[in-house]
């Protein structure tokens, strides 16, 4: 058994957040296997790329009713950037898309401020600056922390989403993965 798998979705951010965790001693995989995706300590759903065809891989592979029933068990997942996003009910994006919906909630075009939003910012209550990048901001009830005035964090249960990319964000970002790893 692996300690971390990163979902393959056909697309993503993979290689930057398995060179993270290997800095951090964490052993971890690709793959949307079903089988491996119940069987690790850690589920991570990582970001870039367009939810339609994320969500079309997911569903096609049985990676998404793994995911859902991962959830219901329990089991850890976080998701980076549009993984925080495919986790929620639907998405504006590409004319509109069902998530996965381990969440409530659902994803919009951002309409003010820096769109796209590309650079380091802080996340607050926490204090610390991440590294951005996306157009789309989730609207959910289960918001946990903001950054600009748009939602960059949810949980619910054994889901942790972030909006920003931990890989991406030097000190704090590998700080922040560490603690994700923690009770793996």
């Amino acid at each position: 058994m692996n300690d971390v798998v990163v979902v393959d979705y056909g697309a993503g951010n993979t290689r930057s957040v398995r060179a993270a965790l290997a800095h951090l001693g964490a052993t971890s995989v690709v793959s949307c296997d079903p089988a491996v995706i119940t069987d690790v300590d850690l589920v991570i759903l990582p970001g870039v790329g367009s939810a339609r065809s994320a969500m079309d891989h997911l569903d096609s592979t049985g990676a998404a009713q793994a995911l859902r029933d991962r959830f219901e068990t329990g089991a850890p997942i976080l998701g980076i950037c549009l993984g925080m996003q495919l986790a929620l009910e639907h998405s504006d994006e590409d004319g509109g898309v069902d998530g996965i919906g381990l969440l409530s909630g659902s994803v919009h075009r951002m309409t003010e401020g820096r769109v796209p939003r590309l650079g380091w910012a802080t996340v607050e209550p926490w204090g610390d600056a991440y590294y951005f990048a996306h157009s789309y901001a989730a609207h959910c009830p289960d918001g946990v922390a903001t950054s600009e005035g748009v939602t960059v964090a949810v949980e619910r249960g054994s889901f942790f989403g972030v909006q920003f990319h931990p890989e991406k964000s030097g000190t704090a970002g590998l700080a922040f993965l560490e603690r994700c790893l923690s009770p793996v």
